[in-house]
């Protein structure tokens, strides 16, 4: 499965509870509704599903207009309201509205997301269960060096022929990782015992030598305002490409579950640029004409520092 594979339901197990529909009073987001364990697609084998979530762009209206009372007065169009409240970090209205996401992601995602610790989660647990034998290859376009100015970073891509050697390597070591952990375990996948005449050791030590590849899966439940914090950082394009993705995919979500808020979040933060005290000193007199980029340092602006703001203003010192 790719990331470009449709997007599809997936049935829960056999043994999932069944709910029978029934009349809500509470508010209800068409375009979520349509989110509704549907599969997204991530990556080789991952995806990303909605399994419930609570409230919609009115409801942060709702949690504003308790708050502020009669200080709304003059924002009567909700629109307006909405992009107010994003534009000065009003955050708390937005932590009224609740996502629960079924997430199916590599280890080394999942250490990374974890980083983002102001939500509920858990996660598939290798003490109880044996671990599908599954694990993440890149694709070769993703395939890099290490960059040279930048220390989390990639840089230019491999060649072919170095990506070939690099995917045969990453694939054999997986696949010896999976069958030391099958044999430790004296299972298969399936759990069927391998050879009758010796013990497995437990599930919980067995599971040392996988690799980090290894695909895991979690329920992760969080609020709009924290997701937006999540995405404001994971669906940034200096993110790590396994991750931006997933953040990409939800972002996606997002807008059909509160597109205004989706709108103003854009708009706002996530392709949004914040100036330093000293940048703010600077473009105002790059404006005024009186400075130019070069003479950043005599604003107290580091070469990086000028470099950075170079870029989001687009000009070059």
């Amino acid at each position: 499965m790719s990331a470009t594979d449709a997007e599809k339901p997936v049935p829960e197990a056999a043994d999932a509870p069944v709910r029978e529909l029934s009349q809500t009073f509470r508010p209800v987001s068409a375009g979520m509704e349509a989110h509704l364990n549907v599969y997204h697609p991530v990556l080789d084998h991952g995806f990303i599903a909605v399994k419930d979530y609570m409230g919609d762009d009115l409801s942060i209206l709702q949690m504003a207009r308790m708050s502020y009372g009669k200080g709304t007065k003059g924002l009567n169009d909700d629109r307006a309201l909405l992009r107010y409240l994003m534009r000065h970090f009003h955050t708390s209205p937005f932590e009224g509205c609740v996502i629960k996401l079924h997430v199916k992601l590599p280890i080394f995602v999942m250490r990374q997301w974890v980083r983002h610790r102001t939500a509920s989660l858990n996660e598939y647990s290798a003490r109880y269960s044996i671990m599908p034998d599954e694990f993440y290859m890149p694709d070769a376009s993703q395939l890099a060096v290490q960059s040279k100015d930048n220390k989390q970073g990639r840089g230019d891509t491999l060649t072919p022929d170095d990506s070939a050697q690099v995917l045969r390597i990453l694939k054999e070591e997986a696949l010896r990782n999976f069958a030391t952990y099958h044999h430790l375990l004296n299972a298969d996948e399936d759990g069927q015992t391998i050879d009758e005449g010796r013990d497995g050791i437990a599930r919980e030590l067995a599971r040392i030598g996988l690799p980090l590849s290894t695909y895991t899966q979690m329920y992760w439940q969080t609020n709009l305002h924290n997701l937006m914090h999540f995405l404001r950082l994971r669906a940034d394009p200096h993110a790590q490409f396994e991750i931006r993705i997933f953040a990409e995919k939800i972002l996606d979500v997002m807008a059909d579950w509160v597109p205004v808020t989706t709108e103003a979040f854009r708009d706002y933060q996530l392709e949004a640029s914040r100036l330093s005290r000293m940048d703010l000193a600077l473009v105002k007199d790059m404006l005024a004409g009186k400075a130019t980029l070069a003479d950043a340092g005599a604003y107290g602006l580091s070469k990086r520092e000028a470099r950075e703001l170079g870029d989001r203003l687009g000009i070059s010192a």
